[in-house]
């Protein structure tokens, strides 16, 4: 079994892998600050609860868009679980080419869902990931990671009219019965709900025009990737676990050069 990290800025997504099967996953929060040993402890006993002995793990990988936390994270799992983690970033094995302007300004969870994307679906493929950012990346039919558009997550959002307007709540992000709002906290709602609807469509439309890929496959993860994946025709797939996949991906394919 293999442990997968994917450290994000508002969470972290670990799960546990027996060759293909995702057999547990949980979830902490990313900005508490933590020493190895509260890592360690917190591991330990998440892994316990799920029946999965620390030190029965082969092998580890992480991949992170939050360099802070590293160091306490790296050290945890070091000594708790016995495995020195893979790190997704520069010299590691991916099977996928990046050809934009700059390749190492691309996020190690970018690039775990385009690996993922283009195993499991093939190419070429738009991957949307609906997390802190929402995020569009395009990789075409010979694997190669060609162009990618970031714009503000949905929760980013909602904190931008929480905080800046006085009178404005903060709210549960879900869609409200009627776009045609009547009170403030739907009318927040709609407009965050709908307004990222129409934005999602808009950039896969204009993708497929520029691109000429007018056949695209489009697939879509992240917390509230469901939530718009289900108001749209525009997303063909959504995958909760296209993060995770994409880690056991990147592991065995590294397992496998270094044997």
């Amino acid at each position: 079994m293999i442990l997968v990290t994917d450290v994000g800025n508002t969470n972290m997504t670990l799960g546990v892998y027996q060759g293909e099967e995702l057999k547990a996953t949980f979830r902490l929060t990313t900005k508490t600050p933590r020493t190895s040993d509260e890592y360690g402890i917190i591991l330990s006993q998440l892994l316990h609860n799920n029946g999965i002995d620390p030190k029965g793990l082969e092998g580890s990988i992480v991949a992170s868009v939050v360099p802070d936390v590293m160091h306490a994270l790296i050290g945890a799992l070091v000594r708790y679980t016995g495995t020195r983690p893979l790190n997704v970033g520069p010299g590691i094995k991916t099977g996928l080419r990046i050809v934009t302007e700059d390749p190492r300004a691309i996020g190690a969870d970018r690039i775990v869902d385009a690996v993922a994307a283009y195993e499991k679906y093939g190419g070429p493929v738009l991957v949307l990931d609906f997390g802190t950012a929402t995020t569009y990346d395009l990789i075409n039919g010979a694997g190669e990671f060609t162009a990618g558009i970031t714009a503000p997550g949905i929760r980013i959002c909602s904190e931008a009219l929480w905080t800046q307007a006085a009178k404005l709540p903060n709210i549960e992000i879900r869609k409200p019965k009627s776009i045609l709002a009547q009170e403030t906290i739907s009318s927040m709602q709609a407009g965050l709900v709908y307004g990222q609807i129409g934005q999602t469509e808009y950039i896969i439309r204009k993708v497929k025009e520029e691109s000429g890929l007018k056949h695209l496959k489009v697939v879509a993860t992240g917390g509230l990737g469901r939530l718009i994946a289900d108001e749209t025709k525009s997303i063909d797939v959504y995958d909760s676990s296209l993060t995770l996949d994409g880690l056991r991906i990147i592991y065995d394919k590294n397992a496998r050069k270094n044997r």
